[in-house]
């Protein structure tokens, strides 16, 4: 049910009195009402989305070769002392914030993302999408009296100088929205040069919700610091000027940020397990019954944090791989969930090797993988920098849905330390770049692994209830094949069919790329993508046209982007009709020997009568649609969305078979041939390249009457149907 979004009368007066109000304001009071910035440059488009020309050759300073000093062009630093109360669940934080003008412009105002404010109350941009589109944050937890979040800017000064700042709304979200705020400086960045913000911040976590906040004494701390948008330059995503691309909190979107360095000092009580992105220098500091961690980590784009007083003793093990740094990898994890640890922590190590591999070295000397608490499922299953969440099970068993979601959720959230993390897409305005490949990735490694994603527990196991998929036929299931509307370059909030058909749907469109252009020609492309976008921010036509170059399978590549990643186009292709029947003498007449001579229908019918009686004479183990007759096969197949290269395999009574391509670009097509064998069946697609086919039942037509397919669906359906009143019955 939609909720009403009418205010009261007083409410809508307060708020034009406070519209009214004067420029001047105090320190931590936005200017009303909003200005010009001082500046000529742009804000990234409300709708912007998929980038159509590829970045320019030298876009974010170029490929990085590794003889550089530094793994990324490093465009800002943070240095941040951040103290929790755990009680308030409050973080009171000061930053320093350095920042270096990449542009030939002189930059006067510079926009900062206050992603937490999305947290504030319900007529936040996040909250009002989900009112308005009457659909909700995974499990959709509410916040109630006590439970909402916010960060408010105590103040901000530049070489002691205070700055105005005001809150603005790139998108055109509510006014109320208080997610992005423009600072205009007292004093200009010169292009190249560099500017230092001295910022007080309180940061107010929520009751957890949407990736980062509270529960008991866990805390999931992400999100919470004044981020600088991005400055992007002519030639990079597809900007033709310089644009701050700097969107409000949307309730589907993720992040987007310039990497730099990070030096944060956490304090919290010293009974409080602290982890964090980055590695931890030294000795933690104690005072006061406080604890200070220090953590450091350079080349990334966020930083995210965890604390909680019930976590048990860590789980701690290192990996090594060629052309990585040995990585200390630590899992932490709540006393109730002590049987996932191990698991999780198997997982993250085999997502180091299988990734190394098949993409390129992980560069970090980290991994923290944490497990929320029960009640915090909110906070598991998100990525930051050297730092993620996975899931808790009490009971991981193997071949169970419990041991099959807490593998691939620790596969997933590793994989977007290369596709968010390291390769830092937009995922905003392209989340495919992120989501989308990075689903595909984790399902090649679980499907590498040999690893079905079973759906049971060990109780329905115990009773012979044991349904299982291979990973792509999973992804199949729920990629939306029937009636897609969004093309997968859309961005992330503007979405008839939400953001589940990026992950699903993209996922299952590049495994039917790779089965199209070959598993080897992928995996070279992909590794391309990886060694000359890794620290970049590559676009979707960066993607595209590496994969084009590295695969050598432009046409290819470019008809699928153009299908499904620019367009939206269903694949729907069908045999519509098969026919096989003998070739038998007909009635007429024909000159012989200069007579003309007539065969009638009896004479026809003893002909056909006397030639079948000494064929099974002759061929007395003859298989059944085989004689003395030839057969006219006849196959019609329709195509009813996008053109793909088909192939149709027909199979006859005899064990022969015709195999033919249909690549042109035509709604239709009659396949004809005349054999000694009856046909047996016709079917498109025999080795299943296309997964994104709106239904592989019609790709497939048998002369005789074959019910095993649907007696098996049946069959099946009956067994769950039986099982699940069984299990009422004894309740």
């Amino acid at each position: 049910m939609r909720r009403s979004t009418h205010l009261p009368l007083a409410a809508l007066l307060l708020a034009a009195a406070l519209a009214a109000a004067a420029v001047v304001y105090e320190p931590g009071t936005p200017a009303q009402p909003a200005s010009r910035p001082l500046d000529a440059i742009a804000l990234a488009a409300p709708g912007a989305s998929s980038v159509a020309a590829p970045s320019a050759p030298d876009a974010w300073g170029g490929p990085r070769s590794g003889a550089e000093a530094t793994l990324s062009d490093r465009v800002v630093r943070y240095d941040i002392d951040a103290t929790l109360d755990p009680e308030r669940h409050i973080v009171a934080g000061k930053e320093k914030l350095t920042w270096r003008n990449r542009s030939q412009s002189e930059v006067r105002s510079v926009y900062l993302h206050l992603y937490m404010n999305a947290f504030e109350g319900r007529n936040s941009t996040f909250f009002t999408e989900m009112r308005n589109l009457d659909t909700g944050f995974r499990t959709d937890v509410q916040p109630k009296k006590g439970e909402w979040g916010h960060i408010a800017l105590d103040a901000v000064a530049q070489g002691g100088a205070r700055v105005a700042w005001q809150f603005v709304h790139p998108d055109n979200g509510p006014a109320s929205d208080h997610t992005v705020v423009r600072l205009d400086l007292p004093q200009p960045v010169r292009a190249g040069a560099s500017t230092t913000l001295d910022i007080d911040f309180t940061t107010q976590l929520p009751r957890v919700i949407a990736r980062t906040g509270y529960f008991g004494s866990f805390h999931l701390v992400g999100q919470w610091f004044p981020k600088i948008g991005v400055l992007e330059l002519p030639g990079e995503r597809g900007a033709t000027a310089p644009r701050w691309n700097v969107h409000e909190f949307h309730l589907t979107s993720e992040f987007y940020a310039d990497f730099g360095s990070y030096d944060v000092r956490i304090t919290a009580p010293k009974e409080y397990v602290v982890g964090a992105t980055g590695e931890l220098q030294g000795a933690p500091v104690d005072k006061n019954g406080m604890r200070t961690h220090r953590y450091v980590q350079d080349d990334v784009h966020d930083f995210a944090w965890t604390a909680d007083k019930r976590s048990a003793a860590p789980l701690e093990d290192s990996w090594t791989g060629p052309g990585s740094p040995k990585v200390a990898i630590k899992v932490l994890y709540p006393p109730e969930y002590a049987a996932s640890a191990a698991p999780a922590l198997k997982a993250a190590k085999d997502s180091l090797t299988y990734f190394s591999t098949t993409l390129g070295p992980y560069p970090y000397k980290t991994l923290t993988v944490v497990i929320p608490p029960y009640n915090a499922t909110e906070a598991g299953g998100m990525e930051y920098p050297t730092f993620f969440t996975a899931e808790g099970y009490a009971r991981v068993e193997p071949d169970t849905f419990a041991q099959g979601a807490l593998d691939f959720v620790t596969i997933h959230e590793f994989g977007h330390g290369y596709f968010y993390g390291i390769l830092a897409s937009n995922e905003f305005e392209e989340p495919m770049l992120d989501e989308g490949l990075n689903e595909y990735w984790d399902m090649r490694m679980v499907r590498e692994r040999g690893q079905a994603m079973h759906m049971t527990t060990p109780l329905l196991k115990a009773l012979g209830f044991d349904p299982k998929f291979k990973p792509f036929d999973y992804e199949r299931g729920i990629a939306t094949t029937v009636e897609p509307a969004d093309a997968l370059g859309r961005n992330a909030w503007d979405r008839l069919h939400g953001i589940g058909p990026v992950y699903h749907r993209t996922a299952t469109m590049m495994r039917d790329l790779e089965e199209r252009i070959g598993k080897p020609a992928l995996e070279r492309a992909f590794k391309e993508y990886y060694r000359r976008w890794k620290f970049r921010h590559p676009s979707i036509a960066d993607l595209r046209e590496t994969l084009a170059e590295a695969s050598g399978q432009r046409e290819a590549v470019e008809q699928v982007f153009a299908q499904q990643v620019y367009g939206v186009t269903k694949i729907d292709d069908r045999v519509t009709s098969l026919a096989s029947e003998e070739e038998l003498p007909q009635p007429g007449t024909h000159s012989a020997g200069g007579k003309w001579l007539e065969l009638t229908g009896e004479d026809v019918d003893k002909q056909v009568e006397d030639a079948r009686k000494s064929w099974k004479k002759a061929h007395p183990d003859a298989k059944e649609g085989t004689g003395p007759f030839p057969f006219r096969t006849t196959v019609t197949v329709r195509r009813y969305a996008a053109t793909v290269p088909q192939t149709l395999l027909v199979k006859f009574a005899d064990g022969s078979s015709e195999t033919v391509q249909w690549n042109a670009d035509e709604k239709w097509h009659r396949f004809t041939w005349v054999k000694p064998a009856k046909a047996v069946s016709a079917e498109l697609d025999p080795q299943r390249r296309h997964y994104l086919d709106a239904s592989k039942l019609d790709d497939s037509r048998t002369t005789k009457a074959d019910g095993s397919a649907s007696r098996r669906w049946s069959s099946e359906f009956a067994a769950v149907v039986q099982f699940l009143l069984s299990l009422i019955a004894t309740v």
